[in-house]
C-alpha cells in the first residue's frame, strides 16, 4: 500500500507568496452540557482568476492549493486545450482581490476560445457558469467516448480505496470542508489524491496533476477516480475526457450524469461506502469476485 508521504504525484510546497489552504477561527463548540471557547481550524476559499493569453476567462472560488494542476485540469475538462502539451506557460500571481493563473496557450486554442465568447463567473461547485444558450449547452455536453469501454472494476478495489481515503485527506481531517479526488489503481491503491473547497475543483486538480505527469488513465495499467462527493453530469463528462473508464462516487449521481456515462462508456458507481455500492450505468462491468482484483487488468 503506497502511503500518502511516498506519493509519487505529491505537489511542490505552497508559494509563501499564496493564501494557507487553512485558517484558525475562534468557535465557541457545545457537547452536551459542556461549553468551550477555541480555536477551530476553516477551509479557506478564495478567487482564482483563469487567464488566456493574457485575458480573464474564468474566476472560481477554489482552495488555494495545487492550483498549477487545478489550471491544467479547468482547461482539459472545459476543453480549452486538447492537451497539456498546449498550454506552453503559466504563472501564478496573488494579488488584493484574489490569485490569478495566466496561462499561455497555442494560438489556435486561443482563437477557438474567443470564438466561444464565455465569461464564467464561478461559484463554488458551479457547473453550468457562462452557457448562455441551449445550443451551447448542447455542444458542450457532448459525451466524449472513453478509452477502453470494456474495463472492468472489481468491487474489492473501490473497498480497499475507500478504507485509504481518509488517510489521504488532511484538508478534510484539519476543516472537515474538503472534497477529494482520487486516482485509484487496479488493486485499490490510491496513487494520487487533489482537495479542494469545490468538488468540481478537486477533480480538476486530479487530472491535471495526471495530465502534468503522464499517469492515470494517459498511461493505461489500471485505475479509477473516486470522489467524495455526488457525482454531476460535468464530473462525468471532465472524468470522459481524461480517458477514465470508471467513476466511483460516495454519494448519488443525477439522472442526467447517467445519462452521460452510458453515452460515454463510462462505468458509474454511486453510494459507495461500508462494503456497499450502485452501479448506475454499465453495471454489466463491475466485477464481484473477491480473487479478481488480483488478476484484472484495468485501465
Amino acid at each position: 500500500m503506497l502511503t500518502p508521504e511516498q506519493n509519487p504525484f505529491r505537489p511542490a510546497p505552497p508559494d509563501d507568496e499564496l493564501p494557507a489552504a487553512t485558517a484558525l477561527c475562534e468557535v465557541l463548540r457545545s457537547r452536551h452540557d459542556d461549553t468551550v471557547q477555541e480555536e477551530d481550524q476553516v477551509i479557506e476559499e478564495v478567487p482564482v482568476a483563469l487567464a488566456y493569453n493574457g485575458i480573464s476567462h474564468a474566476v472560481m472560488l477554489a482552495s488555494p492549493a495545487d492550483l498549477e494542476d487545478f489550471a491544467v485540469g479547468f482547461s482539459l475538462g472545459e476543453g480549452i486545450v486538447g492537451h497539456a502539451g498546449e498550454i506552453h506557460d503559466l504563472e501564478i500571481e496573488a494579488g488584493c482581490h484574489g490569485i490569478t493563473v495566466d496561462m499561455t496557450i497555442a494560438t489556435p486554442r486561443f482563437l477557438a476560445l474567443k470564438e466561444r465568447r464565455r465569461s464564467l463567473a464561478g461559484r463554488t461547485g458551479c457547473g453550468l457558469c457562462g452557457i448562455d444558450s441551449l445550443a451551447a449547452l448542447a455542444a458542450h455536453a457532448a459525451p466524449s467516448a472513453v478509452r477502453d469501454a470494456g474495463a472492468r472494476l472489481n468491487t474489492a478495489a473501490i473497498d480497499e480505496a475507500l478504507r485509504q481515503l481518509p488517510h489521504w485527506q488532511p484538508l478534510r481531517e484539519r476543516t472537515g470542508a474538503s472534497h477529494g479526488a482520487a486516482w485509484v489503481d487496479a488493486r485499490g491503491n490510491i496513487r494520487c489524491l487533489r482537495e479542494d473547497v469545490g468538488r468540481h475543483n478537486a477533480l480538476d486538480k486530479l487530472l491535471g496533476a495526471l495530465a502534468r505527469t503522464g499517469e492515470g488513465a494517459q498511461r493505461g495499467g489500471g485505475g479509477f477516480v473516486l470522489i467524495t462527493s455526488r457525482a454531476s453530469y460535468e464530473m462525468v463528462q471532465k472524468a470522459a475526457r481524461a480517458g477514465v473508464s470508471a467513476l466511483v462516487a460516495v454519494s448519488a449521481p443525477t439522472a442526467l450524469a447517467i445519462r452521460q456515462a452510458q453515452a460515454a462508456g463510462l462505468l458509474l458507481v454511486g453510494f459507495a461506502r461500508d462494503g456497499r455500492r450502485v452501479a448506475y450505468s454499465h453495471a454489466e462491468r463491475l466485477d464481484c469476485t473477491p480473487s479478481a482484483v488480483a488478476a484484472q487488468s484495468f485501465m
